[in-house]
């Protein structure tokens, strides 16, 4: 059997090898050992494309950029093809970020016109009609996100990890699901992570259920709420048998549930 690519290995931000089945493999045998199938995505996993370049821009400047992913996702949900975002009562420094942000979005054909009236501070979109940039916008650059910075974190701790993204599982009653996330940490021991960018609400009974029947412990399967303050995490994960985090404390968590 050929030996595993450690994540050290590899260029995260631009690599086809975790598509690997030998990359996977160790997260295919812990399914296995619960008599779970697995349908593995292998387009989620490849890194070459610009989704992840786009992600972390956006969750480096979360509180600068969000507004602009908002303003693209609302008026994709209303039909239109155009945005406009106007800038003007915006510090010189958020104009310059966002603007540079647009460029890019441009640059890798996330919209498909950009123009900058400078003199009036406004920016104007046209937006692209993709099905895969549609979804980008409409949450799944969350998910992009919190991947890239989970491969981040493993490769700079130097643990070895194995993982899936956009996984199907199906369980021996045949009920089918997805998830978001999932990452195995030096061979046994599981993340879950499942990425909302909207209501989370109406779908903690589902993760729920879903936990118990993967026998996966609280502290090992996150819902991951954008915008979620710090107090709302404690205190929904108080309430319920599901850990709460947001895109700022993931990894906090993930290093503590590590080392205790």
């Amino acid at each position: 059997m050929p030996e595993k690519t450690s994540l050290e290995e590899i260029d995260i931000y631009h690599t086809e090898a975790l598509k690997s089945d030998e990359q996977y493999r160790p997260v295919l045998q812990w399914f296995k050992q619960r008599q779970i199938a697995v349908e593995v995505n292998h387009k989620a996993m490849d890194t070459t494309g610009f989704f992840d370049e786009i992600a972390l821009a956006l969750g480096n400047d979360f509180d600068t950029l969000s507004e602009v992913v908002e303003q693209i996702k609302y008026v994709q949900r209303k039909g239109y093809g155009e945005v406009k975002l106007n800038l003007s009562r915006k510090s010189q420094e958020q104009v310059k970020k966002i603007t540079e942000f647009c460029r890019n979005l441009y640059d890798y054909t996330f919209v498909a016109k950009y123009f900058y009236q400078k003199e009036d501070k406004i920016i104007r979109l046209k937006l692209q009609t993709i099905p895969a940039i549609i979804n980008f916008f409409n949450g799944e650059w969350m998910e992009w996100l919190i991947f890239m910075r989970l491969l981040e974190f493993f490769r700079d701790k130097k643990l070895p990890a194995s993982c899936l993204r956009n996984v199907s599982i199906t369980f021996p009653n045949k009920d089918v699901h997805e998830l978001d996330i999932f990452f195995l940490i030096n061979e046994s021991i599981p993340v879950c992570i499942e990425c909302k960018s909207g209501e989370f609400q109406q779908h903690i009974d589902k993760y729920l259920t879903m936990r118990k029947r993967m026998s996966i412990d609280k502290a090992n399967f996150l819902l991951c709420i954008v915008g979620l303050s710090q107090k709302q995490c404690e205190g929904l994960t108080g309430m319920h048998e599901l850990t709460f985090v947001n895109e700022s404390n993931f990894l906090d968590h993930i290093e503590k549930m590590i080392a205790g």
